[in-house]
């Protein structure tokens, strides 16, 4: 073994082996992606993939969703408390998607992770995370508004051993094949986790032969204390003191948030909330990461964001409330809970340091699942496509159009060239959002107005979204947002419109028409430059009727 007086302290040689693990979590990443068999893995990137110290803490981390990154460390964490140390073997992989195992999201995320031993001990673990399109549960896609337990909503795999020192446990297989309507994809999608874990304890031996077992935990463990020197160096700026904030949401209920800023802590304080229900719950987990979210944005965006960097914050909940769900509630919607959370912690942060962060975006993960009887084939297909929307505008900016929220970050919608080769839809139009709100001096982003058409009987719509009521706030005079929702325009013409909904039956001709918010605009309206008013009228952005009405602006 290593002395310590052989370790290379060298700060160069750590900073080449922290790049290197970014560059291992990328290749994870990319692995997985072009060999995963289902398009919201491999075209909208509905995954991600980290590698962590042994005990857990995020190391280094690949591209796709930062809400899921998050997920990693806690998911191992989930693992070491299941299994002790002296059980964990070189070989072994695990495998959780069950909230109250480490899972931390809802049953369609599976987790899979692997330790890394050198020299006979656990030097990291690498793992990723993949939304699967069906787990089984009482409807197709496993995503039920409708659901009240875990139970309903699929195959509930409780941080288990899928390999045990590199031997299949084929049983564990069996059960996951068994349980899903779409067994190929679920197989595909499987196997393309385990080939990108594979690959990164692969790279990460690779980097140990080179510079030694001890150099490289010192390392990383460097690494975890300047993520934190970081933090600590951006909190002692801050203003302290005691923050409070309250939001209506779609359904009437208030979510409230105390934000307290010590010299050592950030604490974020979410008890007095409402009661858990249905589907809409946030694991306490899960309602940690939105926190981390915020806090990272909030205090330092370029630092890095390993588990060093989070030290100071403390997240308070109280247990049963929808940010602290307990067993077996369901968590089917988990993301629209933790994706008003951390909206609302921005807007907490924009009411009490004006100038921090943007107006209002569309903030909704817009999860939208059709499923049915493929039109050629006959084949049960499933399309699981959450939605870009508007961002809202800044001083001396406009909002971003047609992006994904900060919370679901580094992802992509899905090309209808891709969706309509691989699933029973015709897509109609992809087209911005032409509906007013979001004027300001700088206007808020545009959303979408996605049309697809129905090609076969007895399809399936099921959909959640929030901001569907309540739009995007505007900043200092700028105007609110639009609003989040589905409308399925049917074949005699009639219209119905929803924001939350399960097995909405469509069939031939019918068309589901997603519309997404414009995001909120900032500053009078009245001092938005001509020129660019003409733009927004000559791109479509804008309507003459309403550039006269908000602007006074007649072309």
């Amino acid at each position: 073994m290593t002395t310590q007086d052989q370790i290379t302290y060298d700060p160069v040689t750590f900073d080449i082996i922290q790049n290197a693990l970014q560059a291992v979590a990328d290749e994870m990443f990319v692995a997985q992606r072009k060999t995963s068999m289902s398009a919201i893995i491999y075209e909208v990137l509905d995954l991600s993939t980290s590698i962590l110290d042994p005990n857990g803490e995020i190391a280094a981390v690949g591209a796709g969703i930062p809400a899921f990154i998050g997920v990693l460390d806690k998911a191992i964490h989930g693992i070491l408390e299941k299994f002790p140390l002296d059980t964990i073997r070189p070989g072994d992989l695990y495998a959780t998607n069950d909230p109250y195992y480490g899972g931390v999201t809802h049953l369609n995320d599976m987790v899979l992770a692997a330790p890394v031993f050198s020299e006979g001990r656990l030097i990291a673990w690498v793992s990723n995370i993949a939304h699967w399109n069906d787990v089984g549960g009482m409807v197709p896609g496993s995503m039920s508004s409708d659901a009240t337990e875990i139970f309903q909503e699929g195959v509930r795999i409780p941080a288990v051993k899928l390999f045990e020192e590199g031997r299949e446990n084929k049983a564990v297989f069996d059960i996951l094949y068994v349980n899903t309507r779409l067994p190929d994809f679920l197989r595909g999608d499987l196997w393309a986790g385990i080939a990108g874990l594979r690959i990164g304890e692969r790279r990460i031996l690779e980097l140990v032969k080179k510079y030694g077992t001890d150099t490289f935990e010192a390392a990383v463990t460097a690494f975890m204390e300047h993520g934190e020197r970081r933090a600590r160096a951006a909190l002692k700026a801050m203003p302290k003191g005691t923050y409070t904030y309250e939001e209506e949401q779609d359904t009437g209920q208030i979510h409230k948030v105390a934000l307290t800023i010590t010299p050592d802590e950030f604490i974020v304080d979410l008890c007095d909330n409402p009661a858990q229900a249905g589907s809409s719950n946030s694991s306490r987990e899960g309602t940690e990461i939105a926190a981390q979210l915020a806090f990272k944005s909030f205090t330092d965006q370029d630092a890095p964001g390993n588990g060093g960097f989070f030290r100071p914050l403390t997240v308070k909940t109280r247990p049963g409330t929808i940010f602290h769900v307990e067993e077996p509630g369901a968590l089917g919607y988990y993301s629209e809970v933790e994706i008003r959370l951390f909206d609302l912690l921005l807007r907490a942060f924009a009411h009490h340091f004006p100038g921090v962060v943007p107006a209002g975006n569309f903030a909704s993960i817009c999860g939208t699942v059709v499923g049915g009887p493929h039109p050629e084939t006959g084949r049960h297909y499933t399309i699981v496509e959450p939605q870009v929307g508007g961002w809202g505008a800044w001083q001396g900016n406009d909002g971003p159009s047609g992006q994904f929220s900060g919370f679901h970050g580094e992802t992509f919608n899905c090309p209808a060239e891709v969706a309509e080769a691989r699933y029973g839809l015709a897509v109609d139009q992809v087209a911005l959002n032409a509906e007013p709100g979001g004027e300001g001096q700088w206007r808020g982003g545009k959303g979408i107005d996605v049309h697809y058409r129905v090609r076969a009987d007895n399809n399936f719509l099921s959909l959640g979204y929030t901001r569907s009521r309540i739009p995007p706030w505007g900043v200092d005079g700028g105007l609110d947002g639009s609003t989040n929702y589905v409308e399925v325009i049917r074949t005699d013409g009639n219209r119905e419109r929803y924001s939350f909904a399960t097995n909405v039956e469509v069939n031939t001709g019918d068309v589901i028409r997603v519309v997404t918010a414009n995001g909120g605009g900032f500053g009078d309206p009245a001092k938005r430059a001509p020129e660019d008013i003409a733009r927004d009228i000559r791109d479509g952005y804008l309507t003459p009727e309403r550039a006269r009405e908000v602007y006074g602006y007649d072309a």
